[in-house]
């Protein structure tokens, strides 16, 4: 055979100017009678809620060819068919918790933590109810189980020793099985409690108790595993006593829970305030300004609202 002429290579050259040559149809590709007969088999009633590769295996088992797999998602895709085909289960999008608190007893946050026990896979679970405004721990307690008659009990005994009366008090948890048990939430609704709960897999939406149990497992003492479950609530006897009534908080202007709670912050910063002013008083060029004492948050919140006054808040 002798060398192609030039002139063939010049007929198949793209044009300089003007649109490109079209490409010549493929001697593969399927009709559009074809196509179309093959879609209506995938969006049959037998079919219409497989996935492409089943429906190719089913035929092929009895059978018959279509096309290939691929062939049917391209049909398909050009019909903007390409989803889910089966039927599933449509859960409607939970709603962000928007919680406010402007003072102790109007939002508590509760969650549960496992401690390790003496042996591998051993675990305590400790339930912790923390007041939002203050972080105060309400209520606590270590039990060798996870069970939503416990929560219950200890949710009531709190709400009741509190004295706090119907339609005041939002509770907010995640959505662990004792938390969103029929058991907690027919207790909840029979003494006039909200319910508030966390987007699934949104660890951002119970921040408070996060940052509570990262403090207790952060605390210098705290065990790597605890001998038994007495020697477990012998330590959270001692450490409540301490978070409460002697651990500084920064997100509340560096008081402590239980001053908070019970209403002696503002006393406090009087106090601090005075030395304050002794000091600058008796050294003033120490200081750019006369040094002021934090002030506790007007609010705290879980998700702040869009429509609330922007306040100074930690966890």
């Amino acid at each position: 055979m002798g060398r192609p002429r030039a002139s063939h290579y010049r007929a198949r050259r793209q044009p300089c100017f003007g649109p490109p040559v079209p490409r010549p149809p493929s001697p593969r590709k399927i009709a559009s009678q074809e196509a179309e007969a093959i879609v209506e088999v995938l969006d049959s009633e037998r079919f219409c809620d497989k996935a492409p590769a089943q429906i190719w295996a089913t035929l092929l088992d009895e059978g018959i060819y279509l096309a290939s797999i691929s062939t049917f998602y391209r049909l398909l895709r050009e019909r903007q068919q390409v989803r889910e085909r089966r039927r599933v289960a449509r859960r409607l999008a939970h709603v962000k918790p928007e919680l406010v608190a402007t003072g102790p007893n109007q939002v508590w946050s509760w969650d549960i933590t496992k401690l390790a026990g003496p042996h591998k896979w051993t675990w305590y679970q400790l339930y912790v109810i923390l007041d939002v405004f203050s972080r105060y721990v309400v209520n606590w307690l270590v039990a060798s189980r996870e069970s939503a008659t416990l929560a219950e009990g200890l949710i009531a005994d709190s709400i009741y020793a509190q004295g706090i009366g119907a339609g005041r008090l939002t509770i907010h948890a995640d959505r662990g099985s004792s938390m969103t048990s029929k058991t907690v939430s027919q207790l909840l609704c029979d003494l006039g409690v909200l319910q508030s709960h966390s987007r699934p897999h949104q660890s951002n939406d119970n921040p408070y108790s996060e940052a509570q149990f990262k403090t207790l497992k952060y605390f210098p003492a705290f065990p790597r595993r605890f001998a038994n479950i007495e020697d477990a609530r012998a330590f959270c006897g001692e450490f409540f006593v301490y978070y409460n009534g002697e651990h500084r908080h920064s997100g509340i202007a560096l008081n402590t829970p239980a001053d908070v709670y019970f209403g002696r912050a503002e006393l406090v910063r009087e106090k601090r305030q005075r030395v304050l002013d002794a000091t600058y008083l008796a050294h003033p060029g120490r200081f750019r300004k006369p040094p002021s004492a934090p002030q506790l948050p007007e609010a705290a919140w879980i998700n702040r609202p869009e429509e609330l006054p922007l306040v100074a808040v930690g966890l």
